[in-house]
């Protein structure tokens, strides 16, 4: 009986996905076209399968097509490690592939619901997960005992940027070198943009994130070496002239599946214990990696398909402006989130805190669509899939699902974002006014967005405070009337 040919999705392009026999790649143009997306995240994707399909060689079968069924429709030869979305489980399944289960996590799919079945009906907390995955793989563990003595970090790891600092002053990331094949994936976006057939929104810059294994390894041994140290302190802050600060840019490449999240892990682990990295930095980056990155996997499909579009606990119903669909950063006056998108369209990119406490902190205050919101996310960034931005979008940033992933939403007013970046010195907008032609959208939006959603939140413990705030503010009403008015970014 001839060998199975195992067919690899662009989640699933390193040797962890790969046992050695006949593969086969496929690179299907109607994907590229279902919405607007990213130009960036469009060269990425098929420069990566296309590399992939260059490294492998004659054992791999790759083809170019308009859709998935020109290729796979009638084999029986195929098999599959379960791919990353429901759309694609449910296809593979339906051409009769034989189905391994995934890769790519710390916590297969198993052991989670092992785990989440012990939980005799207790909400699944992140912070439980992320203590039981270190007892069982021992990830900066001694004995039965955390690290230095305590499971978590953070405290340790929410400094302002340095006064006066244009930059962190750190080397620059390394960045990839293009070649022949990027070449050809460029010519055939301009040429399929042209044709109608896509719809590309962003810069055309030059690629930014690796698209191979070795590529891959190179952007974490740089991240390693030169930003790890200082990724704990500075991992909240924000400065307008350093869009990278101390992040590694690992999250495209280990969600093409070029790193071994362990692998990853235990790298930096091991930074910590030969003395040469501080353990706030190195813990904050691995309950990155093994805790919440596996953790919202597992939440996508615990939580069930349905999850991002029957949930709107705050009844959110504005569309998104056209400001966020085409990344015009220009016609936005807040600095804040003109920067943020300005990052997002050159770059495909933005770290933790400009996604969920500028762009997601502004979409909750105004009341976006959560599932059109969540699309937005998945088609705009590099790093972007359905199982990325279920819990990130609908749950914590968006507080869509009226609690099941945060226990209160992440909406916070200027004082926030000027205490951990520097754009509000030379913002039109001032963080410390909520009322007249200066109020910062974000302070006077913050009391805009308590007004509105006071008879969902006001019985949440965690916003006793701020709505007895609410209650005292003597010009509630003129600043709620202000912000329904409000038609600029």
């Amino acid at each position: 009986m001839p060998a199975r040919r195992r067919w690899l999705f662009a989640g699933q392009l390193g040797s962890q996905f790969d046992d050695g026999g006949p593969v086969l790649l496929i690179e299907a143009r109607s994907v590229f076209g279902r919405r607007p997306l990213h130009r960036a995240k469009a060269h990425l994707i098929l420069s990566a399968l296309r590399h992939r399909a260059a490294e492998l060689g004659d054992r791999a079968e790759f083809h170019q097509v308009e859709r998935y069924g020109d290729v796979v429709r009638g084999r029986t030869d195929l098999e599959v490690v379960d791919p990353t979305s429901y759309r694609a489980r449910r296809y593979v399944r339906r051409i009769g592939a034989t189905v391994l289960p995934s890769r790519g996590f710390v916590t297969s799919e198993a052991d989670f619901a092992l785990w989440a079945g012990s939980r005799g009906g207790r909400r699944l907390l992140l912070e439980d997960f992320y203590r039981s995955v270190r007892q069982r793989t021992g990830i900066l563990m001694q004995g039965e005992t955390p690290a230095g003595g305590e499971w978590n970090y953070d405290a340790q790891n929410r400094h302002s940027p340095p006064k006066g600092a244009v930059t962190l002053g750190l080397p620059d990331p390394w960045w990839p070198t293009e070649d022949d094949i990027d070449a050809g994936v460029r010519a055939d976006l301009d040429r399929w943009q042209a044709a109608g057939l896509v719809r590309l929104v962003g810069a055309d810059a030059p690629r930014r994130f690796a698209v191979t294994e070795a590529e891959a390894n190179l952007a974490l041994d740089d991240f390693i070496g030169s930003r790890l140290n200082d990724f704990g302190p500075f991992e909240d802050a924000t400065l307008t002239g350093d869009w990278t600060m101390a992040h590694s840019l690992l999250s495209a490449p280990l969600n093409l599946g070029l790193l071994d999240p362990r692998e990853v892990v235990d790298a930096v682990a091991h930074e910590y214990e030969a003395g040469r990295a501080p353990l706030a930095s190195v813990e904050g980056f691995v309950r990155q990696i093994i805790g919440w990155r596996d953790y919202i996997w597992h939440l996508y499909w615990h939580l069930g398909e349905q999850y991002t579009t029957t949930n709107n606990a705050l009844g959110a119903t504005a569309p998104l402006p056209r400001e966020f669909t085409e990344l015009d950063f220009a016609a936005i006056e807040a600095n804040c989130l003109s920067h943020a998108i300005e990052g997002l369209h050159e770059h495909g990119w933005a770290h933790h805190i400009q996604r969920l406490m500028v762009i997601g902190n502004w979409a909750l205050q105004r009341g976006y669509d959560p599932a059109a919101l969540s699309a937005w996310f998945a088609d705009m960034f590099v790093d972007g899939t359905p199982w990325v931005m279920a819990a990130n979008v609908i749950g914590m940033s968006q507080h869509a699902d009226g609690g099941i992933v945060a226990t209160k939403p992440y909406a916070s007013g200027g004082a926030y974002i000027h205490s951990m970046s520097d754009h509000c010195g030379g913002c039109r907008f001032d963080p410390k006014v909520r009322l007249g032609e200066d109020a910062c959208p974000f302070t006077a939006g913050y009391w805009a967005f308590l007004d509105r959603t006071e008879p969902v939140l006001a019985s949440n413990p965690r916003l006793r405070m701020p709505y007895a705030a609410l209650r005292r503010l003597p010009d509630r009403a003129a600043v709620v009337a202000q912000e329904r008015q409000r038609d600029r970014l």
